[in-house]
């Protein structure tokens, strides 16, 4: 079971949700941290990281003297990447996102194949060994990450593959935030999606563009509520539970507004380590996951 865990926002608890879920997961486990431009799981989870990876991205260099100036390879970049300024072509390699349609397209062999570094992919353990981990970082300056994304599903894969099949452990993914191409591009590999909810006004704006971006791709959706019951925002929780009910989306839980617990977090400890009552939130949270997600997109759909 891959489980991705999202928001509409920044700041909504995505992260706080997915390191106490992985603290108390009772089975085999790989916490992943796919908000690759600002990681901070490892914060909290505190991994042992034993090997780390350079991403690299297939860019296109031009070889002019065997440039016949079709810009065929201009044509057909739809990012831009590749121009043509007086007859003559020129690249852009920050812009290329990889697609490798100016290579087909070229008819002289003018183009050959250069690397571009997206950034670093890293791996190892935590929580006493218990939970695999692995994460990904851009390259300082790199401004696209779905390219990063997918090598980071790709070691993923392969790091589950290792595992002898009869225990291949569930998945836990902290989804880059917000409904850009990023989240997307996770949440498209995810088998469910857990939305963390920000019942204030702008959280739950965004919790619905969220939800509503989400539909498309078919995935069983499932909401949880986070610092809910804050002083003077009833009218917020309500209509996170109503919106819920609307759309028939399961409202696993609420986990109330309480300042140890924002303590807790703002010391890069685990919400679910604070108490026993935040320890069965959690359990509790994890074990309706696992209802629903076996309950199927019937009874958990988008």
């Amino acid at each position: 079971m891959r489980i991705a865990i999202a928001s509409g926002k920044g700041g909504a608890g995505k992260t706080c949700v997915t390191a106490s879920l992985a603290a108390v997961w009772d089975r085999p486990l790989m916490a992943v941290d796919a908000d690759v431009e600002a990681p901070n799981l490892h914060l909290f989870l505190r991994p042992q990281l034993t090997e780390e990876r350079t991403a690299w991205l297939d860019v296109p260099q031009l070889s002019p003297e065997k440039c016949l100036h079709c810009e065929k390879c201009r044509d057909i970049c739809s990012y831009k990447a590749i121009a043509s300024f007086v007859g003559r072509i020129s690249i852009f390699p920050d812009m290329c996102h990889g697609c490798n349609g100016c290579f087909a397209v070229c008819p002289s062999g003018a183009l050959t194949r250069g690397k571009r570094e997206l950034g670093r992919i890293l791996n190892g353990s935590a929580l006493d060994g218990r939970v695999g981990f692995l994460m990904g970082r851009t390259r300082i300056g790199e401004s696209m990450t779905p390219p990063l994304l997918r090598q980071e599903q790709a070691r993923l894969t392969e790091l589950l593959a290792e595992r002898d099949a009869t225990a291949e452990p569930d998945v836990l993914v902290d989804a880059p935030p917000g409904v850009s191409c990023p989240a997307v591009t996770v949440a498209r590999e995810a088998d469910m999606l857990l939305l963390v909810a920000d019942p204030s006004p702008f959280g739950f704006h965004d919790f619905r563009l969220a939800h509503q971006a989400f539909v498309p791709l078919h995935k069983p959706v499932c909401v949880v509520t986070n610092r809910s019951g804050a002083q003077g925002n009833a009218e917020g929780d309500a209509a996170v539970r109503a919106y819920c009910r609307e759309q028939g989306l399961p409202h696993l839980g609420e986990l109330p507004f309480d300042r140890a617990a924002a303590e807790q977090y703002a010391r890069g400890g685990l919400v679910a380590e604070l108490s026993a009552d935040w320890r069965q939130r959690f359990e509790r949270l994890r074990d309706a996951l696992r209802q629903a997600a076996s309950a199927g997109k019937e009874s958990c759909h988008a």
